[in-house]
């Protein structure tokens, strides 16, 4: 933890004296490298320390495009730049030679690691002696016995099994639970050698290893490719050298064209990774604040939080941040340029579209019907007529737009964290408290706020959407919904898409009841994100119904390679948020009144089933 001086003030701020103890040893050395040409070159020079920040002089050639001739005489030749492929069979028997297994290899992409893992076993890589197998098989088949055997046909299981008999693994948020449990207890009792790995092995998992492999120093993070930070590299290399099993630790950076020796040895040699805050006043925490302390003594408990002691001090940085992305936008802007006219124009009036085609229109009247038809006709219009309509490349420039237009929001955003610095805790908490008065979940007395009667229920509502439920709940919107539609619109709750939902792929969404209530959801949700906006909130995401279908199929019955066809997910994912909804619907099930609470406890048995069942990693 980099900021543990920071941590520390507030302590002392808000406890009295507090001393800081800061210890930087790492209990196992480690040692990092870079394979260039085959070879693993040590980063730093010959004293071999990372805080001497000093680069391996034969790093520093190679980067700038030259080589000296053994002899000393010559003045060198250049390298030829072309891009290293790895052959990660070769590296891992270098690895193997010199005893550097077990290894981590992190990729960050999960098709990826699957693919990595097919590499290596179609080039032969066996690292498991015939006990080792039998231990594997044995371990393998108790852990997955209860999974029934076309379930496992699904999964992928008879590949999985060749590739953890012979020591290799993949390891990512979307294996199945009980896969990943099982890889991480062969990788403990080193059974399995080689996992190739996402980052999310990094936090929280114990699976330390004698090496880490970093083919990248780049990620995509949902918008572009980005440099990893000098906390990540530390998270994923702090995998390597197993404390009371090894006397030290190594790092192996592939090299590519791109590297920057200096920036590496940068990451390899700061303390950069920060404890930050991320409280901030939800609905449901405010009705509890508000029922067991009242609003005085709450917002005195917030403005003490060390959430508003990092946004006081945060001002620098966060003008730093929209600087850069400043510059991120003008790199956008170029991208999206379309020589028929202005695409940023063009790109806002699809936005708009879009959006308004998006919004329901159960509660309007005719003439409101009539006037929303008119606003889509005439922007449908306006966007055949643009110019950049008929551009070759406008899906291209589409692309970039919207990226530009997603940068564009966070960087509003953050001008708006900079205005609202000063007291910001304590200032969101009381335009969550106004949204709850308004909307009568709390109530004013003598200058003080209470718990109404609804706000009962928002006590007990946990998740991202606990207002939007307890409106649904209040309203009765759910009444009428048998245990698969009830199951289904709590996955609507809770579902958050990795990618955005085309227009129209509701369609297939089930009718009749179901599609009654989840369109008076939605009305609901467009009504309370305008609300908020009103009271300067930044809004919630729209709920997300692309799981609906699949969690409908699968509270109704239907087998597991039907329902991960339609819902498009991995079974990793899959049970991941099939959990989630497990766990709103228990909480429905507390909370809701007749008839939606009985009906969530029968959703609940036909959700908890499968590969859910058995399954005990959210």
């Amino acid at each position: 933890m980099s900021n543990a001086e920071e941590f520390g003030d507030w302590l002392q701020a808000v406890r009295g004296d507090t001393d800081v103890i800061v210890s930087e040893e790492r209990p196992v050395p480690l040692h990092q490298h870079v394979l260039v040409r085959g070879r693993m070159v040590d980063l730093f020079d010959s004293s071999g320390q990372a805080a001497t920040h000093r680069v391996n002089p034969e790093l520093a050639r190679l980067a700038n495009g030259r080589v000296q001739h053994r002899g000393g005489k010559g003045r060198g030749r250049p390298i030829p730049r072309m891009e290293e492929r790895v052959d990660r069979a070769a590296l891992v028997a270098m690895l193997g030679e010199r005893g550097l297994i077990p290894a981590i290899f992190f990729i960050f992409s999960r098709a990826g690691c699957d693919g990595a893992v097919r590499q290596v076993l179609r080039a032969g890589v066996r690292l498991t002696e015939e006990w080792e197998r039998e231990e594997i098989r044995s371990i393998v088949e108790e852990r997955c016995r209860t999974i029934r055997d076309e379930d496992l046909a699904v999964l992928g299981y008879w590949e999985w099994l060749e590739g953890l008999l012979r020591g290799v693994a993949a390891h990512h948020a979307g294996m199945l639970p009980a896969f990943k449990e099982v890889v991480e207890e062969l990788f403990q009792k080193k059974l399995v050698k080689l996992v190739f790995a996402t980052e999310t092995l990094a936090l929280g998992v114990n699976m330390p290893a004698r090496t880490v492999v970093l083919e990248k120093l780049e990620k995509f993070n949902g918008e572009g490719r980005v440099p990893i930070t000098p906390g990540e590299y530390t998270q994923l290399t702090g995998r390597a050298g197993r404390r009371g099993i090894d006397v030290e630790g190594h790092a192996v950076i592939q090299w590519t064209n791109e590297l920057d020796p200096q920036a590496v040895a940068s990451l390899a040699s700061r303390r950069t990774y920060p404890m930050n805050s991320s409280f901030k006043p939800t609905y449901n925490m405010t009705a509890n604040l508000v029922d067991q302390f009242g609003r005085r003594r709450t917002r005195e408990i917030l403005e003490s939080s060390f959430a508003q002691f990092q946004a006081d001090r945060a001002v620098v940085d966060l003008a730093r941040k929209v600087r850069s992305q400043q510059e991120s936008l003008r790199g956008y802007e170029q991208s999206m340029r379309c020589h028929l006219g202005d695409f940023r124009e063009y790109a806002g009036i699809r936005r708009e579209l879009n959006d308004l085609e998006r919004k329901k229109t159960v509660g309007l009247s005719r003439a409101q019907r009539d006037r929303r038809q008119e606003q889509l006709q005439t922007l449908r219009d306006r966007l055949r007529r643009h110019d950049c309509h008929g551009c070759p490349e406008r899906e291209q420039h589409a692309r970039w737009a919207e990226r530009w237009g997603k940068l564009k929001r966070k960087t509003d955003e953050l001008r708006g964290q900079i205005e609202r610095r000063t007291g910001a805790v304590a200032k969101v908490f009381d335009r969550v408290s106004e949204v709850l008065l308004e909307l009568g979940y709390l109530e004013r007395a003598d200058g003080e706020l209470t718990l109404a009667a609804h706000g009962r229920t928002l006590r007990r509502v946990y998740g991202e959407r606990d207002l939007l439920v307890a409106e649904s709940l209040r309203r009765g919107y759910w009444d009428e919904l048998d245990a698969p539609s009830l199951a289904a619109m709590a996955t609507v709750m809770v579902f958050e898409s990795r990618r955005e939902e085309p227009y129209g792929a509701d369609r297939n969404l089930p009718r009749g009841r179901f599609r009654t209530a989840l369109d008076r959801t939605l009305e609901t949700w467009a009504v309370l994100d305008d609300l908020e906006r009103d009271h300067r909130l930044p809004g919630s995401a729209p709920p997300s119904t692309g799981l609906a279908l699949a969690m409908h199929r699968w509270a109704s019955g239907s087998p597991l390679d039907a329902v991960l066809r339609d819902a498009d997910l991995a079974a990793g994912d899959f049970v991941r948020w099939s959990k989630q909804t497990i766990d709103l619907l228990d909480q429905l099930s507390v909370v809701a009144q007749a008839p939606v609470g009985a009906t969530a406890r029968q959703a609940l048995d036909a959700v908890r089933r499968g590969i859910v069942a058995y399954s005990s990693v959210a």
